[in-house]
Formats: C-alpha cells, structure tokens, sequence
C-alpha cells in the first residue's frame, strides 16, 4: 500500500503487529501506530432515526443491528525477503531486479490485521482488497470471539474490494442499503476495529460525496468516495459505514491525515459498487466491468471557458474510442455527460462510480449537455474487450496447467514461506511456450506473493478481464534444484 501526499497524507489502514523481535514494522508503507501497523478507512452515512432525551440523534438502533456483523479480518504477511531466500538470493540479477541485500537475514512474519462485514448468514464477508492482499494466511474473529479460517473468493483492485468466506451458519449480517439516497449532513455510523479495539462505533456526517483521492494503484482504478468525519483509524479498513437504520452505505477504506490516525477526513466505498463487485466475485469469479469508452474530465470556469461550455456541473467528454458504446450512442466529444439514468454526475468520479455499478450489455440512459442543449441517449455497455457479452471465467484453464500448493517439506528445502507449483503441463500451453517447465514453484506475480491456488486464480481472474493490453503477467519462480527462474507471459495469446 502506497500513501498519497496531497496536501496531507492519504492513508489506507490495516493493522500490522510488530515482528518477534519486538520492532515494530513498515508494512507495505502503512502507518505503525501504537506497535501495530493500520490500514485505512473511510466515511460513513446517516439516516434521521430517532432522537434522545436531549434531543439529539439516537445511534443505539443503528449501533445494535451493526456491531454482530463486523468481524476482525487477522492476516499473516511472509516478508519477501523470506520468500526469496536460500537458492535466489544467490542470484545476482534477482537480487538487482528485486532490492535484495546480499545476505538477507531470515525476517519474522508480519500479522496485519483490519475489519470486514457479515453480508450472509453461511460466511460471506467483505473486506477491502489491502487487507488481504499479500497474506497466506487469514483468520475472521467474530464479535463473539470465535474464530475461523478464512479463503479469499476473489478480489478487485481497481476498487480495493475483496470477498471472503468462512465455513459457518446462521450468522449476523448488515442490510445492504442505498448510497445514491445518501445527502451530505445526514449522519452515519463507523464500525470496524480500529488499534485492535473490537467493536467499535464512532459518529458523523456525510462530508461529501463523488471523492476522488488517487489512492487506489491498479491500472484501471474506480474512485468514488464518500467523505465522513466519523472517526475512523488504523484497523477500520474493511469496516461499515451505515445509516441510522443500521443499512451498510459504504466500507471505510481510507483516511486523510498528518498523523497517521483520525483527523477528521476519512473515505468510504460506496455500497451501490460494493454490492455490485461482491455479487459478480461470488457468481463469476471475477468483475464484469462495464465501459462506455470516453476520456473525460472534472469542468472548472477556466475549461468552460476554454471550450465554451454552459454548464460546470458534469464530467466533460475530451474523446471517444472507436467502436465504443459511447461511439455508438452518437456521444460527441465535447459533450458533458450530467446524468447516468437519472441519477445526477457532477465530476468524473460520480461518472465512474455510476457505470461501475452496471455490467457489459446493460442498457442506460446518459444525459448530456451539447452546446447548451439538454439531451437523453441511450447507451448499450461493452465489456474491456470492446464487445457487450459477460467474460467467462476462463480461471487457470487459460494457463494451461494443473497446480498444488506445495508441501512442508519443500518449503524448507527451499526455504520459502509458501507457494504454488506447476504439476502437469499441456505441450502447447501459455506458460509452455513462454518457457515454463513442470515442477516450477510459482512464488509471485507482478511482485505480489503468491501462497495458494485461490491467489493465482485470483490474479488470474483480474487480468483476464482487463482490456487486452493489460494481459500480460511476470512470473518469479524456483524450481526444486534451487534454480530461480523468471517468466513473462501474454494472456491475450
């Protein structure tokens, strides 16, 4: 996780526990608070339910139908170093390549730690994508301490979202509710586990809505955040932000801050996305990303004037792609799209944030305003790949191969903390022609580690539903004589 430096620093906040050694660590750049590392959240919403005897709001509804359903997401993270010790190290152009030293010390473990929301009673639970990215090992604490194993059902980076699931029953959960309704003033609740505190619940406002804070790193990022001044710290990330009926309005994610904790700034997913990305990762494997294929741009007076333009509210069209939906529809650059099916766009995030919510095929309807003249269109969504058909969850059939995740016993032969080995290979597969041979143990991809098969299929399902440019991946892998190997190759293909 990087942190953004605008005027002040932009926080995602998981909580990472010091090593054995009693020093507290850096992970992935987040911010160590109190002996823990933290990963970021965000804001919340508000409902107008109920007031107390002094007149002011009631939160106690909202806080009772909440609390059961935000668990305490634990994960272990192997430092690479470890990952790549014993045989790769001795490999100059890997050590070059990766920043290792020439003699790396075994480095302990790091346990991070954040919150997720109950959103079915048999375990499915949803969390953002950083505080599990990494991990090769995840536990779920519920509110009534018991715990359980967690698998990683898929995960989306382009909006820090992930789904897990936990083996259980007749579970606690959150009612989804509706982000769009959501009006800035309203008051919200933030629940999630912040400095390891379990079950805790702050209040705010809604601060502002359509964020974009440039915080998410992935190729195709989707910002559209709900800002919140409820108090949100390290461990809140993945947590709820609900109404005062106790509705989930968004997931904290981030906060902005010259200190690494509450500052009065914090951003939350909103939950008309995360419903969408969660039910595509548990029917699909993977998220079915609508595009309606325009460059555009937030409007300021000094754009208005340059092109001319009668409104400031909207997100400006600066081109069209050939053979896009927009293309199609009869969008003009120059157009400034005001509104996605009656719901209003005032910048670019809340255009991104409304298609986001459809799938390839879907049919909307875009307002614009040309040149002073108010206009509704309708609009068929594209898939990345430019056609309207849902992508098939090709998973690692598009490898190629079979794969198993690799025993103890080679662990310690090659002293790595875990990772995936190719078993069989088909002759005139993608990893075969790019070289690859059978018994590779694959240990990271694109420099993220990789400890079971759920991870690959993982990474593997994003990139197979990326536009087809982004195919690409870069294998780093050990086969069983200590040989390090490393592998590029084209998805696409």
């Amino acid at each position: 996780m990087k942190m953004k430096v605008v005027s002040v620093m932009l926080l995602f906040i998981g909580l990472t526990a010091a090593s054995a050694e009693g020093h507290s660590k850096y992970a992935k750049e987040i911010v160590a608070t109190g002996g823990f590392i933290q990963t970021p959240i965000s804001d919340a919403d508000y409902v107008t339910s109920g007031h107390d005897n002094a007149g002011g709001p009631d939160f106690t509804v909202a806080a009772a139908h909440t609390v059961d359903a935000v668990v305490h997401v634990m994960t272990k993270i192997m430092p690479s170093s470890q990952d790549m010790s014993n045989g790769m190290q001795q490999d100059p152009f890997f050590n070059f390549f990766f920043g290792m030293p020439d003699n790396p010390r075994r480095m302990e473990p790091q346990m991070a730690s954040g919150s997720g929301v109950i959103i079915s009673t048999d375990g499915y639970i949803v969390t953002n994508n950083h505080v599990v990215a990494g991990s090769n090992n995840i536990e779920v604490v519920l509110n009534d301490k018991r715990k359980f194993d967690a698998t990683v059902v898929g995960t989306d980076p382009n909006t820090d979202l992930a789904l897990l699931k936990i083996n259980a029953k007749n579970l606690p959960t959150i009612v989804f509710g509706n982000s769009d309704d959501l009006k800035v003033g309203q008051w919200v609740l933030a629940v999630g586990n912040p400095f390891n505190l379990t079950s805790t619940v702050t209040a705010g406002i809604v601060s502002a809505k359509g964020r974009n804070i440039n915080i998410i790193s992935s190729k195709m990022p989707i910002e559209s955040f709900i800002q919140t001044d409820a108090a949100i710290n390290p461990g809140n990330s993945g947590g709820a932000l609900v109404n005062t009926k106790g509705e989930l309005v968004g997931i904290n994610t981030a906060i902005a801050s010259e200190t690494g904790t509450y500052d009065g700034y914090g951003f939350a997913i909103p939950v008309n996305i995360v419903k969408k990305v969660v039910a595509d990762l548990k029917k699909y494997g993977v998220v079915q990303r609508a595009v309606l294929g325009v460059t555009i741009q937030d409007i300021n007076a000094d754009l208005a004037k340059k092109k001319d333009l009668k409104t400031l509210n909207g997100a400006y069209v600066a081109g069209v792609e050939d053979g896009s939906a927009a293309k199609d529809a009869g969008i003009l650059e120059g157009d400034v799209i005001t509104k996605i099916n009656d719901i209003t766009v005032n910048s670019v995030a809340d255009l991104q944030g409304q298609i986001s919510q459809f799938h390839p095929g879907d049919k909307i309807s875009v307002t614009i305003n040309r040149a002073g003249k108010v206009k509704t269109i309708e609009a068929t969504l594209h898939n990345a790949s430019g056609g309207t058909k849902l992508v098939q969850n090709k998973g690692l059939e598009a490898l190629g191969a079979s794969f198993e995740e690799i025993n103890n016993t080679l662990k310690q032969q090659l002293n790595i903390s875990g990772g995936v080995q190719v078993v069989s290979l088909q002759e005139k597969s993608v990893l075969a022609q790019a070289g690859v041979k059978k018994g590779l143990v694959i240990v990271k991809i694109d420099n993220e580690p990789v400890y079971s098969i759920s991870q690959l299929q993982a990474i593997v399902n994003h990139i197979n539903n990326a536009s087809a440019r982004d195919h690409g991946l870069f294998i780093t892998g050990i086969y069983p004589n200590g040989e390090v190997a490393y592998y590029a190759i084209d998805l696409s293909k």
